[in-house]
Parts: structure tokens; C-alpha cells; sequence
């Protein structure tokens, strides 16, 4: 299977059906998807979530993408860039989720920091946004860790959320970049 990227303890690569069941349990947590716009996703729409990120990779070359550990083969989360429509503009949109046996170990931020650098160094996309509820305070945490920092108030699925947008020019200014990309 094609590697995205490697971190100091991540292996990065594409969702694929058989990650289904773990997927599904980290989608299916409450606690997981508490600050989700879509809310917790059962078996189905778990699927429908896995199809899409399939489509994904088939028509962009890009999408969530799963997080594995390395030394491991269990998939822990995702994270990766996707075409999102954001009021009349699509967008490049980073998303990223970790089950909760991983929370606290800054995980999350490891896999953005490569993520972004396949996005904006690799790819040299024009720019990145991420969508953040206010109250997800580690979500915020990620994000800035990450470069984010500019955002403006929006509604998103009807909820009140944070559009953060970097662009490669700030995040070349800043010198990030990550290992193994």
C-alpha cells in the first residue's frame, strides 16, 4: 500500500476497506465525534464516509488518509486534505480525528505538521483552511501548534465554527516543514 508520508512514530497512508471496523469505532464514539459538524456516524454512514475517501484519492490524489502507528498495523485515525464546499468556495480542507486511546500523546499534531507538508511543500497548494467548533479546544491547539493562526467567525452546517486558512507563503516563511515527506 502507498505510503503518504512516515513521522517519528506515524505511518500515513490511504484508508482502504479493510480498516472499515476501526474506522467505524472511532466514528462511532461519542466522545470521538463531539465536536463533529456531522455528528457520530453509524455503520452506514461510516461506509459512505470510507466511499468517499476512496472517490477521493481516485479523482484528487487526495483525502483523509489513515493513521497507523509504526511497529503497529491497528489504524488509530486519520488525517489528510479534501475538496470541501465552504459557503459559495471550495476549498482545501484539513481534517483529522484520533480515537481516544491516543488523545493527549500529540499525535494529531505530528500527522498535521506532515500532512501540511505534503499539502503545502509537495503539492504546493496556494493554501490550506481548517474548520474548528470555538469550544474544541484541543482541536484549536492543533491547529495553531500547526501555523494556523488568521481565522473568521462562519456557519458551517449550520453551527458556528472557525475557518483558520494558511497559505504556503506563511508556512515557507516559517521554515515547517516535516520528516519523511
Amino acid at each position: 500500500m502507498d505510503v503518504i508520508a512516515t513521522t517519528g512514530r506515524l505511518l500515513i497512508r490511504p484508508l482502504s476497506p479493510a480498516d472499515l471496523p476501526a474506522l467505524a469505532g472511532i466514528l462511532g464514539d461519542p466522545e470521538v465525534m463531539r465536536y463533529s459538524v456531522r455528528g457520530v456516524c453509524d455503520a452506514a454512514a461510516t461506509g459512505r464516509f470510507l466511499d468517499w475517501c476512496l472517490a477521493s484519492y481516485a479523482r484528487d490524489g487526495i483525502g483523509p488518509w489513515a493513521l497507523v502507528e509504526k511497529g503497529g498495523t491497528d489504524l488509530i485515525g486519520f488525517c489528510g486534505i479534501g475538496r470541501e464546499r465552504v459557503g459559495e468556495v471550495e476549498e482545501i480542507n484539513l481534517g483529522y480525528r484520533l480515537a481516544r486511546s491516543c488523545w493527549g500523546r500529540g499525535l494529531a499534531t505530528e500527522a498535521v505538521q506532515a500532512v501540511l507538508s505534503f499539502a503545502l511543500d509537495k503539492q504546493a497548494r496556494e493554501s490550506v483552511v481548517v474548520i474548528v467548533e470555538p469550544e474544541h479546544m484541543a482541536s484549536l491547539r492543533v491547529a495553531e501548534k500547526a501555523g494556523f493562526r488568521r481565522y473568521q467567525e462562519t456557519r458551517f452546517h449550520g453551527k458556528s465554527v472557525r475557518l483558520y486558512r494558511l497559505t504556503r507563503a506563511e508556512w515557507l516563511a516559517a521554515g515547517s516543514s516535516a520528516p519523511g515527506i
